[in-house]
């Protein structure tokens, strides 16, 4: 009998999902989810709101990257409402946010929305405390909530100081154990200061990543984006998330080797720029591995959904296929 390896994913929403759909296609992987709960926008941010949950929308979309139930299961969960009270509400996070107020517990309600989807692995959130994310720009303005970080103009225009919670979170104690127990962790791609940071703002998660005796990868991103991560290079991105964990914690970084095509990137001119490979840092000791991972499907808009999709993404069987090699 084989032995599965165990992988835990660290991350957001679609940067999470994007590696989770590809992982999942091989079936001697045990995988996990860790993802943010600082979400705060859109369905999302209302729900919050209004009923005092955590954000489930992050961890939805990686409930469905592991789902192996039927596509029909998989779009409702994604369907989001157009017209109505309902206006901009996506099916899958009023679900999650009613068993979440049934269960009395998120880490329940997750388990039995597992069920529900059928889901190959677990969906863990980083902390169960409520928390709001915090950002300090070069100029001294105060900019509060993910949303608002990620969409605020000031933001691209000063750039961010500092960035932190609006309170102490707790690490999610089967996420440490996870982590602990992993063969090998991923972490990213994913937006830097809304996705990826906010793991590790939460007390004792960077400290079980640097303990852990799985294999550490780091995956870049494929775009900056101004404000946040301005000009950076593959090195930058790493020496950058590893401020908030330790010098070199992580043994391999996968980064992309394919320029977007010149259209493409015409889309994108006001958001940000390609990330380059750059000179490695001095004393840098991690493995750098370049790979074509630039997905040449432009991806379809969900049923109902109003929200915008990056064109520029992950091939997800090509990152699964790097992920895996290093295993």
């Amino acid at each position: 009998m084989t032995v599965k390896k165990k992988v835990v994913v660290i991350g957001g929403g679609t940067g999470s999902f994007t590696v989770l759909s590809g992982l999942k296609k091989y079936d001697h992987l045990e995988l996990t989810a860790v993802v943010s709960m600082a979400d705060d926008g859109g369905s999302t941010g209302k729900l919050r709101d209004e009923y005092g949950v955590l954000p489930p929308g992050d961890v939805r979309q990686c409930l469905v990257a592991l789902s192996e139930a039927d596509d029909l299961m998989r779009a409702l969960f994604n369907f989001r409402f157009n017209g109505g009270s309902f206006t901009g509400h996506n099916f899958g996070n009023i679900f999650i946010s009613a068993v979440e107020k049934m269960t009395g517990n998120f880490n329940d309600a997750l388990k039995v929305i597992s069920l529900v989807l059928n889901v190959r692995g677990l969906v863990l959130p980083v902390t169960l405390d409520k928390v709001r994310l915090i950002a300090e720009l070069n100029n001294g303005k105060i900019i509060a909530g993910q949303n608002e970080i990620a969409n605020n103009h000031l933001v691209s225009r000063f750039g961010v100081k500092k960035i932190y919670f609006d309170k102490k979170a707790k690490a999610n104690p089967e996420a440490l154990r996870a982590i602990k127990e992993a063969d090998l962790i991923v972490v990213g791609p994913g937006s830097f200061y809304s996705s990826l940071i906010p793991n590790f703002l939460v007390s004792g998660v960077a400290k079980a990543l640097v303990n852990a005796k799985g294999k550490k990868v780091f995956v870049c991103n494929l775009m900056n984006q101004y404000g946040q991560t301005d000009n950076y290079t593959v090195s930058d991105f790493v020496a950058g998330i590893e401020k908030f964990i330790k010098p070199n914690t992580f043994h391999h970084v996968i980064y992309n080797t394919t320029f977007p095509s010149a259209k493409l990137l015409s889309k994108y001119i006001d958001e940000g720029q390609p990330v380059l490979v750059g000179e490695k840092n001095k004393g840098s000791k991690h493995q750098f591995v370049g790979v074509n991972l630039l997905n040449d499907k432009i991806p379809k808009r969900v049923n109902g959904d109003p929200q915008i999709r990056t064109l520029i993404r992950h091939n997800p069987d090509e990152l699964a296929k790097a992920i895996v090699n290093l295993i």
